[in-house]
């Protein structure tokens, strides 16, 4: 491999240098974004990626861009291409992070990325703000635009001397209705595969008449919230993790509820659930017998029964589904009682299931995606209860320039060109939940077309 050597950085003396880490699904909307400011602005972007030609394709012919080969595992590598930067967007697998952010420190850059604070990052705050470093996180779509735009209703509502009694939030990344209208899902896999078939393994715990609740990840697909989207129509969400962290975040001390969750199309969690209660999910083992597996195989060995008994007849019986219902039409559309190789050597049952499904869910070059937000406050305002909802629906044009990709990479992309133009005063590990930051971050996403409205 051919890594990065400093002395191009010579090339760059006066000119102000953003480097991009990774260049995967979710870069596009930013690297454009990025090249296009750079542009008017005379600034350099360099996109860093493991696949030189996935940042070569990124760049294009942009005379603003740079593609280089990068590897955050290779230390020497990682320290000079970060050094050659005014500031670092990491894209990264959340865990490169504080690894990364250690080379910032090191080297007096700005970090930016659009994953939850971890506690190693948060355990570097008080040197980078010594040393005048600003190490933003959570500001791409969730975290990140729900944070800012329920922090602006939140300020606004404390102005005029309200108090916030319930607060829910929800987001989905799904596909439009227009595409692939006879998938019996929805959905389609629009950001990172594993995470969507990883997700809710952590127990859920939020807040519900005052009371702190839990739900175990064997339940948290058959406890689901019922959601009305403004225009389009009914969705299910399911609680995200821990939603008590952002109660002083957001500033809402005395709240009686608090929910944040992700929002799947109706229907959805019901038929995932059986999944879950399988055991399809677990990523905890290695299946014996992969390479001779066929999907159906992949689901029978989680099954009670005879060898002589259909794969079908099982699933229905042990979880009481209607033959012709809509759990049955969905794991069939989705090939589960075919005799397809599954076609990988070795696996977990998560890394089979993620195979498996990727086979119909991954996006065709043709499909849109679609990113669903929604807030729901109740607050007590001169003696009177009110309600405000607040919803987001932004769709991709195709399977490059998705909604996924815009909605996760223009809040960065405005945040690091804020950052160069010295606008942002902030430092330390922080999260896009001030005024300074989230003002005009959502100001100017409105003029790219992403705004939430009120109803």
């Amino acid at each position: 491999m051919e890594f990065y050597k400093p002395a191009i950085s010579a090339t760059l003396p006066t000119m102000k240098t953003i480097l991009v880490l990774g260049a995967g699904r979710s870069s596009s909307s930013l690297i454009a974004y990025l090249l296009h400011q750079a542009a008017q602005l005379a600034w350099k972007i360099i996109v860093a990626d493991f696949s030189l030609e996935a940042a070569k394709l990124r760049v294009g012919n942009s005379g603003q861009g740079v593609a280089m080969v990068f590897d955050i595992e290779h230390e020497e590598h990682s320290r000079n291409i970060i050094a050659s930067a005014d500031m670092v967007i990491s894209l990264l697998p959340a865990h490169f992070h504080p690894v990364v952010a250690r080379h910032c420190l090191g080297l007096g850059k700005h970090l930016i990325t659009a994953s939850y604070v971890s506690d190693e990052m948060k355990s570097l705050d008080e040197e980078a703000r010594s040393k005048g470093i600003l190490f933003l996180n959570e500001c791409g779509l969730d975290p990140g635009i729900d944070h800012m735009s329920a922090k602006q209703i939140i300020d606004s509502i404390h102005e005029q001397g309200g108090a916030i009694t319930s607060f829910e939030s929800f987001t989905g990344g799904l596909i439009a209705p227009e595409t692939d209208p006879e998938n019996p899902w929805r959905y389609k896999f629009t950001w990172n595969p594993r995470n969507v078939v990883m997700a809710g393994q952590s127990t859920a715990k939020f807040l519900q008449e005052g009371k702190v609740k839990y739900i175990p990840y064997q339940q948290l697909f058959k406890r689901i919230s019922h959601v009305s989207v403004h225009g389009y129509g009914a969705f299910e969400g399911y609680a995200n993790r821990d939603s008590l962290r952002y109660i002083e975040t957001y500033k809402l001390k005395g709240i009686q509820n608090m929910l944040r969750g992700t929002l799947r199309n109706y229907g959805f969690c019901p038929t995932w659930d059986i999944l879950v209660q399988l055991g399809c999910c677990d990523d905890s083992y290695i299946l014996e017998g992969v390479a001779a597996m066929t999907h159906r195989d992949f689901l029978d060995v989680f099954l009670d029964g005879s060898k002589i008994e259909a794969t079908e007849d099982k699933i229905i019986r042990q979880f009481g589904l209607s033959a012709d219902g809509p759990e049955m039409k969905r794991l069939t559309w989705s090939g589960f009682f075919t005799d397809e190789k599954v076609g990988l050597t070795k696996g977990t049952p998560a890394q089979v299931l993620e195979h498996i499904l990727n086979k119909k869910w991954a996006l065709a070059n043709s499909d849109r995606d679609m990113i669903v937000m929604i807030h729901r406050f109740v607050f007590d305002l001169q003696g009177k209860s009110k309600t405000i909802q607040s919803s987001l629906v932004v769709k991709g044009e195709d399977a490059v320039n998705t909604a996924m990709a815009k909605t996760v990479g223009l809040p960065m992309g405005i945040a690091a060109k804020l950052l160069m133009q010295n606008k942002i005063k902030s430092r330390g590990v922080v999260i896009p939940t001030e005024a300074e930051l989230y003002k005009p971050i959502l100001d100017e996403l409105k003029k790219l077309g992403i705004e939430m409205l009120e109803h």
